[in-house]
């Protein structure tokens, strides 16, 4: 995990103050390379790091926790927002519509059978790979504190130990520490053109946009997940283990290289069962969990590739919108 932070880490802040040092001024292409590969180290620190720091994951101190899940407060983010989006709501009401989070981003996609069909939902699963372009870009401006507002509206917020007024305030001073090393001082110092500049930050929350719907989706807004609803007294059928097995799809899980860029997100089943254990240890998980599902009598669902997995995930999105 050490090895593999380093990397991640190294891959966003050594391209940036590389740019910021005016060092590829003369070589636009190794310039535009720079924000690419910062793109990359982004999904990589979001994956491999931040994520399981934010779960209690990564190390059994809790301050190591903190301090590398708080990477996402310099990165654009916020991780109070992330810690109640994530760990309460998309952990606990995993692919239930109104509570999950993870499939309620915008009403231009259905993600789930439960929410309203409208006529454009018919082309969701042709826009939709634009949208997750600019999935990043809405988070880091709009979102976050679009998320605030409703969490303290929910009672959401305290879990954080936080007011509204002190998570506005520290949300937004984050927000200018962001813009001021990501676009002001590359502005001032890199001695690129600014609309290089612009579209090389664009090019950054492009790829990270992309990339990280692409891990995330096809975990759950899939054929093979459920999507229950409670009944009418509002009890679900299965107990919470269950419900996450089979509304949970792992994909690749024999691609090394995938499973330790990404932070075993591979292996969703392993991780929403256990939530506090290091990804590093899903592989062997998966064998234990796969073995018990079959001995129960329950689904196991697992897609041999990525690409496979990124497929049946454009169809589930083809057949939501169509009825």
């Amino acid at each position: 995990m050490r090895i593999k932070t380093i990397a991640m880490v190294s891959m966003y802040f050594v391209p940036l103050i590389a740019i910021i040092s005016g060092a590829l001024a003369s070589h636009l292409w190794l310039f535009y390379a720079a924000w690419i590969v910062m793109g990359a180290g982004l999904v990589g620190i979001g994956t491999s790091v931040m994520h399981d720091s934010n779960h209690g994951a990564y190390s059994t101190n809790k301050f190591v926790n903190k301090s590398l899940g708080g990477l996402l407060n310099i990165l654009g983010g916020f991780a109070p927002n992330w810690r109640i989006q994530h760990n309460i709501l998309h952990h606990t009401y995993t692919n239930l519509a109104g509570l999950d989070e993870d499939i309620e981003g915008t009403k231009l996609l259905r993600m789930s059978p439960h929410q309203p069909l409208e006529k454009y939902h018919r082309f969701q699963y042709l826009y939709c790979w634009p949208l997750y372009c600019i999935m990043n870009l809405y988070w880091i401006t709009v979102k976050d504190y679009r998320l605030l507002l409703r969490y303290e509206k929910n009672g959401l917020l305290v879990k954080e130990k936080l007011t509204l007024k002190q998570a506005v305030l520290k949300l937004s001073l984050l927000k200018v520490f962001y813009v001021g090393y990501i676009l002001v001082l590359p502005l001032l110092f890199s001695g690129v053109a600014w609309y290089h500049i612009l579209f090389g930050f664009l090019i950054l929350h492009v790829i990270a946009g992309f990339s990280l719907a692409v891990i995330f989706q096809p975990a759950h807004v899939m054929e093979e997940a459920e999507f229950p609803a409670p009944d009418d007294n509002r009890k679900m059928e299965n107990s919470w283990a269950v419900h996450q097995l089979l509304n949970t799809v792992d994909f690749a899980q024999n691609n090394k290289l995938v499973s330790w860029f990404i932070g075993g997100l591979n292996f969703q089943i392993e991780h929403h069962l256990f939530p506090h254990v290091c990804h590093v240890h899903y592989p062997a998980l998966a064998k234990i969990v796969e073995g018990t599902a079959n001995e129960f009598g329950l689904k196991y669902q697992s897609v041999p590739t990525f690409r496979g997995a990124i497929y049946k995930h454009g169809m589930m999105l083809k057949a939501l919108g169509r009825s």
